[in-house]
């Protein structure tokens, strides 16, 4: 209700500007550790049905807070005191660059979307290696979200990611691989079946390496595009658990505009929110089919609602992501998420999230 009264007025604000100012907001929050608390005790939802564990990382609840928003690793800690389950840092690229030129981020507020051609915008590896070192890190699993520079051929991509895992091996829970936004040139290509194989091959092997090395592990997880066809995500599935792909994010954003009412829907780069939900929830029912549950999945795009989440999870996702959710609900999003969650289970007679998962494979 707060939020809702507070909404038209940040929604006046550009919105990369809104988004700074909400960086600074966290890392204000981030200097006291009374208000932090605070936060956490109204926001978090303590319930056990909510937990599950994956990779050897415990979530409290299923609802994390997908990469974009904390690009540079420098309020998670702020984050974690909204009560997500997870938080996923990025993408980082290897060395800074600006991204594209702004203006980059749309609000397509008759559409409950974002259009973003953000296009990697990063501080680079060691500059989030040493927000790490600064920022103290929370009680819950912390994802690093790696993509590459767009002056690096695809050609050298698996480089880029590498660099990536050298530098914040021992910062990240998990690390995403993310070939598929469609805000860096061609990256995308890399989805390719010619091009996909040997790319993963050669990261799983560098963090094989890292792990023999530090006694740390951490799962490799790719994020795919949802616009692929039918075949196409098949294939690359297919090739990802080939290479010892440990975990799927489903999906990233679209390039589609089907449907769409904002005077800015023919802006480029990629939309999220709500004219995805469906879409993505498909993608994951297709994907869990295809994996049978081998390696978990983490639903992403277009989540508003408890039953948004309810029904990802039900497709198959293990895991849920929201961004643009948080954008249009406010900073409580976890927290009437997670409540919802429990609603819904209770109403069809769910004792665990757990219980929920590609349970709409059974009906």
């Amino acid at each position: 209700m707060v939020y809702s009264t507070l909404r038209p007025m940040l929604f006046s604000v550009d919105p990369e500007k809104a988004h700074n100012l909400s960086i600074s907001a966290l890392k204000l929050l981030q200097t006291n550790p009374f208000l932090m608390n605070q936060y956490y005790k109204r926001m978090n939802v303590k319930d056990p049905r909510l937990k599950s564990s994956y990779w050897g990382l415990d979530f409290n609840n299923p609802v994390g807070l997908a990469a974009g928003f904390d690009k540079n690793g420098e309020v998670y800690s702020g984050l974690y005191a909204l009560g997500f389950g997870t938080i996923e840092v990025g993408s980082v690229t290897p060395l800074p660059q600006e991204g594209n030129p702004k203006p980059r981020l749309y609000r397509l507020k008759e559409d409950n979307g974002l259009i973003n051609r953000m296009g990697f915008n990063s501080k680079g590896v060691y500059e989030v290696g040493k927000n790490f070192v600064t920022t103290a890190k929370p009680p819950l699993p912390i994802g690093i979200n790696l993509g590459k520079n767009k002056i690096t051929p695809n050609e050298e991509a698996a480089l880029d990611y590498i660099k990536g895992l050298e530098v914040l091996y021992k910062h990240g829970d998990y690390f995403v691989i993310n070939i598929s936004s469609p805000n860096t040139k061609n990256l995308r290509d890399l989805q390719h079946i010619t091009n996909l194989h040997g790319l993963l091959t050669q990261i799983i092997n560098k963090r094989n390496n890292l792990l023999k090395e530090l006694k740390l592990y951490r799962p490799i997880i790719l994020k795919v595009a949802p616009d692929l066809t039918p075949n196409q995500i098949e294939q690359v599935v297919g090739t990802a658990l080939s290479a010892g792909i440990e975990g799927l994010i489903v999906s990233n954003t679209t390039i589609e505009r089907e449907g769409l009412h904002s005077v800015y829907k023919k802006e480029e780069g990629g939309l999220s929110g709500k004219p995805l939900v469906q879409k993505s929830t498909e993608l994951i029912y297709k994907v869990y089919k295809q994996t049978q549950g081998k390696i978990p999945i983490i639903g992403s795009g277009g989540i508003f609602t408890g039953m948004d989440a309810f029904e990802k999870l039900a497709a198959g996702a293990n895991l849920v992501q929201v961004y643009t959710g948080m954008i249009y609900r406010g900073a409580s999003i976890a927290k009437h998420i997670n409540n919802e969650l429990i609603k819904i289970m209770d109403q069809r007679g769910f004792n665990s999230v757990e219980e929920v998962i590609g349970s709409a494979h059974q009906e």
